[in-house]
């Protein structure tokens, strides 16, 4: 995982225009089905693999030598643009593909603050629940200054905690066991600022959430996100972990960098760090909840209530991240513009919400390095500039 270096680039966002580009539109051939949603509402998912969107990829994939990368556009509640380029893994031939399952990181953390939203409408946190009050048999190793840590703190990274522990040697059996490890085990010092006062970005925190919510809910937080997240969305090819079965080429492997070599691995985050960033699922079906937040933003809520996705949606006074999103003002969106980056260090994907026009920008590269991250900026600057080209063509 990694924190929000490359987010906001000031420079490069201001100074896009949405231009459109003057080319044929080729015919779009179908990879997949229209569903619709749970509740009975339109939710166009048919995947078509679009050659233009690969065409505007590819070039970006050659100039910075990736295994492979997957855009796409949604307009509104339509998937309206999807496009792959290159393999599931170097020195296979199995090609990407737009049905494909990525790895999204720390675009996690948006799943687990709309979890959280749950839990607080249902009474069971509020935004000012503390560790102490959830957990009271646990904080006596617990800093006094970390006791009082709040659900709202956690949320935007303003608790003062570190952006990581040791995941692998948490104590405990299980990943919800592990996570309640942290209190017990690794918040016995000070804060690295006081909670409330400052940002510091810590995939610790987001952990800690999932233990909130797995003790009031006596649910994993794996299954409160299957039930109450992925199964309303219709998110099926949602799931933890790295995409695909262990050892075969079913779906794309993330490749790391490791003595300067670019090598195919699927390694992945701990579990125990899942709430912060271990959900793997497609392009199509993380639309599926970047639709969820949009449609919220332009007044029509679902799953939660409209004051709820407010508060996920607005960062506190002298900040610019809400719950699990960056929050800032982008001419080319209309306005307000929500996006996340997410890397599990062998995977790079990032995403745009931008509601006044009606869209969002998702990019997946099964590469985690500094490379990726420049890719990834690069793919959503190249579709921002062509959406009006690619959804009207």
């Amino acid at each position: 995982m990694l924190g929000r270096r490359g987010f906001l680039r000031a420079a490069v966002w201001q100074g896009l225009a949405g231009a459109s580009m003057a080319q044929q539109s080729p015919k779009r051939k179908s990879a997949g089905v229209r569903k619709k949603s749970p509740e009975g509402r339109p939710v166009e998912v048919e995947v078509e693999a679009d050659p233009r969107v690969a065409e505007i990829l590819a070039p970006i994939r050659d100039d910075h030598h990736l295994p492979g990368i997957i855009g796409g556009i949604l307009a509104g509640n339509r998937m309206a643009a999807i496009g792959a380029i290159g393999l599931r893994k170097i020195g296979s031939k199995a090609p990407i593909l737009v049905t494909d399952q990525v790895h999204i990181g720390s675009c996690t953390k948006a799943m687990t603050a709309t979890l959280a939203g749950m839990m607080v409408e249902e009474g069971k946190l509020s935004w000012g629940s503390t560790l102490a009050e959830v957990f009271p048999d646990l904080i006596a190793n617990v800093h006094p200054d970390f006791r009082v840590v709040t659900l709202a703190q956690l949320l935007t990274h303003r608790a003062g905690l570190p952006p990581d522990v040791p995941w692998w040697r948490l104590p405990g059996d299980t990943p919800a066991e592990q996570r309640l490890g942290i209190l017990t085990d690794h918040l016995d010092h000070p804060p690295i600022h006081r909670p409330g006062s400052n940002y510091s970005y810590s995939n610790v925190g987001f952990a800690l959430v999932g233990a909130m919510m797995e003790r009031v809910s006596r649910s994993r937080w794996e299954d409160l996100m299957r039930t109450r997240l992925f199964g309303p969305l219709g998110m099926t090819s949602a799931g933890f972990g790295c995409p695909g079965t262990w050892g075969k080429v079913d779906q794309p492997w993330g490749h790391h960098e490791s003595r300067g070599r670019i090598e195919p691995t699927q390694a992945d985050n701990a579990p125990s760090a899942g709430p912060a960033g271990t959900v793997h699922c497609t392009i199509p079906d993380w639309s599926r909840f970047a639709a969820l937040h949009m449609a919220a933003e332009r007044g029509r809520p679902r799953l939660l209530k409209a004051g709820t996705f407010r508060v996920l949606h607005t960062p506190e006074p002298g900040f610019d991240y809400a719950g699990g999103w960056a929050v800032v003002q982008r001419t080319w969106a209309g306005g307000r513009a929500f996006n996340h980056n997410g890397s599990n260090t062998a995977w790079y994907v990032r995403i745009w919400l931008a509601p006044a026009i009606n869209r969002a920008f998702l990019v997946a590269i099964n590469q985690g390095n500094k490379t990726a991250e420049d890719a990834s900026d690069q793919a959503i600057v190249a579709l921002v500039r062509a959406h009006d080209y690619l959804v009207r063509g």
